[in-house]
């Protein structure tokens, strides 16, 4: 998979994640899983306000709130005065347009899904980018790559298949599926644009003014109505920006540590992370077509991770075989 996977209410790292060379993997695995655990519950805190109060007020809180650890952590960095630099504003607002409307989507897809359901639907978004990347950017796609676009593909439909009779008794899964899936495509059209920014700008930058434009967009929304929390919600929206906001620091320090195609797979323990949290706390259990589907894309993304990763040590090892040949 060529870039990180994404859920919604996450911004994206890009390939600018990673300032060094990898060094703990294990140290990377820890953090990623982390992160994941991390975002999965943000989204059930979302899911929990999202019955309450306006899609909009929850983006402006999760991104606003989220912008004080981040900022805590890019001043640890030594990278604060760095991360307001940029050579390409007009990049970081069409990056921020694509990825507030993926949040937008994909918290309103919550209000309406099981956490697990909208967990899995969001597998879509790295299958999409490997498409995406082909026809934007250009880049070549093994066979092997579209072979796993093809099966996680067929899981997809698999998984949204209970949700797609509209009318009637399930008219609101069907709404939130399609929530649910236009924000697994606006997050792997962020991905296209990350990975444009990544040329020119650095990490910081690309998430901090992610989190700035799209809180910008969340406030405005306050004419169209929102509703003052009491205390117990407001704590909830406090935990869901700070969660976003370590989330996403421990998703950048995970592709620090480790390297992306041995780090990515453990994306899809936020399925494990969704069913346990869904059924505590909401009570709510997957579907068998849920389960399925959501395995069937996790295996193709793992398979074509796995054939990434082999295909770049086959690569070292030539090389370092027609280095020695030449000495």
């Amino acid at each position: 998979m060529a870039a990180p996977l994404v859920v919604p209410g996450r911004s994206v790292t890009g390939s600018g994640a990673s300032g060094r060379a990898a060094a703990r993997p294990y140290l990377g695995i820890g953090l990623k899983v982390l992160s994941a655990l991390a975002f999965t519950l943000m989204s059930a805190g979302v899911k929990t306000l999202a019955d309450r109060f306006p899609t909009g007020e929850i983006v402006f809180f999760r991104c606003f709130i989220a912008i004080a650890p981040l900022l805590l952590w890019l001043r640890w960095q030594g990278g604060v005065i760095d991360a307001v630099r940029t050579q390409n504003l007009r990049g970081h607002v069409l990056r921020s347009i694509i990825g507030a409307c993926g949040m937008f989507a994909g918290f309103a897809g919550l209000s309406f899904l099981p956490l697990s359901d909208a967990v899995a639907i969001g597998y879509a978004s790295p299958i999409l980018v490997v498409v995406l990347a082909a026809i934007v950017l250009g880049e070549r796609v093994q066979a092997y790559r579209w072979a796993g676009v093809s099966v996680g593909f067929l899981g997809v439909l698999i998984t949204l298949a209970p949700h797609l009779e509209f009318g009637g008794s399930n008219g609101g899964g069907s709404t939130g599926a399609l929530f649910a899936i236009l924000a697994a495509a606006c997050s792997a059209a962020a991905t296209i644009q990350v990975r444009k920014l990544t040329g020119t700008e650095r990490t910081g930058a690309i998430v901090l003014y992610f989190f700035l434009f799209t809180s910008l967009l969340g406030l405005s929304t306050l004419a169209l109505g929102w509703r003052m929390p009491g205390w117990g919600d407001l704590a909830l929206f406090l935990v869901v920006g700070v969660l976003g906001g370590i989330g996403q620091i421990l998703l950048t320090e995970s592709y620090r540590h480790g390297d992306a195609s041995l780090v990515a797979p453990f994306e899809y323990t936020t399925m494990l992370w969704s069913v346990l949290i869904g059924w505590f706390v909401f009570g709510q259990l997957p579907t068998a077509s849920i389960a399925i589907g959501g395995g069937i894309v996790a295996a193709a993304g793992v398979f074509v991770v796995w054939r990434e990763r082999r295909l770049v040590v086959e690569r070292a090892r030539e090389a370092a075989a027609g280095g020695a040949r030449a000495g």
